[in-house]
């Protein structure tokens, strides 16, 4: 396997090839398992009743964040090692890549019933259900994370990289030293921004009915789903509080002091003049207390972590060539045997399942795909128009920061489905009110993506960079035409991909609606997955979710791919 050091990734293929086709037939294969699972659930399923007392809120908001917690640990964990991966090695990045496009483009509230009801199949119920909102969660944060430490793993300015096979570093001292504080801010933004995703979809993790299979959790997401099924405005209400004061908790005691330790890292040659500041983290500079938890765990830990990994390399990657020829291995042909075998098995019972559809349903999975397309689009180019300026303003004045980082973090963390019902009455008998509602809570679920990583990009921009323009007096659309958007480039490509992978999967939410006991619907693809998620439509549910997952894969590598590689290719950091 082939180690790349100063090569820039190849990742933005803008064509299809066969390692495109082989990942999304095994996708395909996978959901076809899952639909095949779940027919063989129990007819009916009651979980425990939510309590709408203010007094289980505290109870309540502790288990929603221990879930978030637990969903977040395991996205840092996988997007580091599946970014590191991808960016470091050529072969890997030619199956992971395709992989990651088509993983995130899968809807997250039509991948929900396959994920629960084939758990349900398999697991004891309180597991099924437990796990399964773990992986909801999971599957709402882990792709922007993902994205932004690959995007900085392919965007390392190559000085740095050239140090680091200079003087000979390890894989894991590369990795400490250097990549991780280089993708320190974006990770930690974009981190902000996964926790407002996994905000997003909480009720629909805690509660989901599937038919008479009623499937809950005890959770400030059921409160507030509950509520709002009650139409109990005083405990929506109260909900919402307590998820705003948990919310402003995690600001002040988390994300505000990581945002400030992680400015130590950023490439600039000139001190910033208002730094981030973090009262939380002057505190615990100042205290015993957090001295202690320096010297006693966190050093002896990262000693341990040094002896363990650092090892020396044999051969520096691109200054040393490797002398050993390249071992042949037949486990490898044994493996792609098999999943050959496999990937063939379930694809045959897939096309046998999406056959039986009739013709009119492949219509209206056409007439759906293009009415959500346009509704996208539109969402995202109004998402652009106003993130970008108010991004630039936040992340490049620490002033503005420290004002409005916290009640952006709110907004974008108060789950717009909450708030839907109040839309849906205001705009339901409008002209088109229906379609405006869905357009609005498509960009509710999508514009914090490109809002945080605009965010995240004015505030990695060199302060030296900053003090240039300012002597060359570039004002105006001079500044942003030669210094911001050149520096903010790959940060906005990055947004749009996540940001437009949002809006689809709030599709799902937005175009099918259950509001006074009636459905509110509208023609579309989430609509389609929705309505035939809750009539048990399992083929209408196979061929609705692979239509958007091929739609939605198109579009990154016709459209956002291109851009990804023009910002790899010309708008790096290197200085």
């Amino acid at each position: 396997m082939t180690e790349r050091i100063f090569e820039t990734p190849s990742s933005a293929r803008t064509t299809f090839n066969l390692s495109d086709l082989v990942v999304l037939a095994a996708v395909a294969a996978l959901l076809y398992l899952g639909v095949r699972l779940a027919i063989n659930t129990p007819d009916t399923v009651r979980g425990p009743d939510i309590s709408l007392a203010p007094s289980a809120l505290p109870y309540y908001a502790l288990l929603s964040l221990g879930r978030m917690a637990a969903a977040y640990l395991l996205s840092l964990l996988f997007s580091l090692v599946y970014g590191y991966i991808a960016a470091r090695n050529a072969l890997a990045e030619r199956w992971l890549m395709p992989l990651l496009d088509i993983l995130q483009s899968v809807p997250i509230l039509s991948f929900l019933p396959i994920v629960l009801l084939s758990l349900t199949a398999i697991l004891p119920e309180a597991w099924a259900v437990e796990l399964a909102a773990i992986v909801l969660i999971f599957t709402s944060q882990v792709w922007n994370l993902t994205f932004s430490f690959y995007q900085s793993m392919s965007t390392l300015p190559i000085e740095l990289r050239e140090a680091a096979a200079i003087f000979r570093f390890s894989r894991w001292l590369r990795l400490k030293q250097v990549e991780l504080p280089f993708a320190a801010l974006g990770l930690i933004w974009n981190s902000v921004m996964s926790w407002a995703g996994g905000w997003f979809f909480l009720m629909a993790a805690e509660i989901f009915t599937l038919g008479a299979r009623d499937f809950r959790l005890p959770g400030l997401g059921a409160y507030l789903q509950t509520a709002a099924d009650m139409g109990d405005t005083r405990a929506l209400l109260l909900g919402i509080g307590a998820l705003v004061a948990l919310i402003v908790l995690l600001d002040q005691l988390a994300w505000r002091p990581l945002l400030a330790w992680a400015e130590r890292f950023n490439v600039s040659q000139v001190e910033s003049e208002n730094p981030t500041r973090s009262w939380f983290l002057d505190g615990l500079r100042r205290s015993q207390w957090g001295v202690w938890v320096g010297h006693r765990l966190a050093q002896p830990i990262l000693r341990r972590l040094d002896n363990l990994l650092n090892r020396l390399p044999e051969v520096v990657p691109s200054l040393e060539s490797a002398t050993e020829p390249p071992r042949r291995s037949w486990q490898p042909w044994l493996f792609g045997g098999l999943l050959a075998v496999s990937l063939g098995y379930g694809l045959f019972m897939a096309g046998q399942l999406l056959l039986s559809l009739p013709v009119t349903a492949w219509a209206a999975i056409g007439a759906g795909a293009g009415a959500t397309l346009a509704r996208v689009a539109i969402a995202v180019a109004i998402a652009l128009a106003w993130t970008v300026p108010l991004g630039v303003f936040i992340g490049a004045n620490a002033r503005a920061a420290a004002l409005l980082q916290p009640i952006v973090q709110i907004l974008a963390s108060v789950p717009a489905t909450a708030l839907f019902p109040v839309l849906l009455l205001g705009l339901l008998h409008r002209p088109a009110g229906a379609n405006l509602a869905a357009i609005l809570l498509m960009l509710l679920g999508t514009q914090w993506y490109l809002l945080f990583n605009v965010i995240a990009g004015a505030a990695a921009i060199p302060q030296d960079l900053n003090y240039t323009s300012n002597l060359l007096r570039l004002q105006g659309w001079r500044r942003w035409r030669t210094l911001l958007l050149p520096a903010l480039f790959p940060y906005i490509i990055t947004g749009l991909i996540t940001a437009s992978g949002g809006a689809w999967n709030a599709s799902i939410v937005a175009e099918y609606t259950h509001f006074g006991g009636e459905i509110n619907q509208v023609v579309g693809l989430g609509a389609l997955i929705t309505a035939s998620t809750a009539e048990g439509d399992y083929a209408l549910l196979l061929a609705s979710t692979l239509a958007m997952i091929v739609l939605v894969v198109l579009i990154n590598r016709l459209v956002w791919r291109r851009l990804y590689r023009l910002a790899e290719a010309r708008f790096r950091m290197d200085q």
